[in-house]
């Protein structure tokens, strides 16, 4: 079993395309691709973090793109996913935030990324989507969606070689005030 990462899918949405200047000619060709690279990588007993925003404005019903995708899907709540989205009992799990150990690693997924985070000051990693690649990661945070991923799910040690050509953490204690 692996564990991957991923958000951003939007599956269904077809102003993404033009708005996050992705590589299709339209909604149809994206969705067909992203479910082909998906299932390219995942195999059916792996776990993929899905960091939010499944399906947006979705033309028809957001299952049958979920029931097309390899592996047991956990969502983190996306501000794109309808209540609807959010309590399907396909799902492997359905939350708004999640702290996990893969690897040995301590993890904090969100949809959005984070200046501070849970353990961030003992060295956890932060996982987001939201931004589309527009929010710069550091040493310990990055954005796992599609549109910095190839369009599709990434494992973490990929991400791990990732996070070391990023700009190390600068130091956060909690425990001083900001301003004096």
């Amino acid at each position: 079993m692996t564990t991957w990462f991923t958000a951003d899918t939007h599956f269904g949405h077809g102003r993404i395309v033009s708005l996050c200047q992705r590589p299709y000619a339209d909604v149809d060709e994206m969705d067909a691709d992203l479910v082909a690279q998906w299932n390219a990588v995942v195999q059916p007993d792996d776990d993929v973090w899905h960091l939010g925003d499944f399906a947006y404005k979705c033309r028809g019903d957001f299952k049958s793109y979920a029931r097309k995708l390899r592996g047991r899907i956990h969502l983190i709540h996306g501000n794109h996913d309808s209540q609807t989205v959010r309590s399907w009992s396909g799902w492997a799990s359905s939350q708004p935030m999640a702290e996990i150990a893969v690897e040995g690693y301590r993890l904090v997924l969100l949809h959005y990324g984070m200046r501070v985070w849970p353990k961030s000051h003992h060295g956890s990693i932060h996982l987001y989507g939201h931004s589309h690649g527009s929010l710069p990661g550091d040493s310990q945070s990055c954005d796992v969606g599609v549109d910095v991923w190839g369009m599709r799910p990434v494992q973490l040690t990929q991400i791990k070689q990732y996070l070391e050509t990023l700009p190390v953490r600068g130091s956060v204690d909690h425990h001083q005030p900001a301003f004096q």
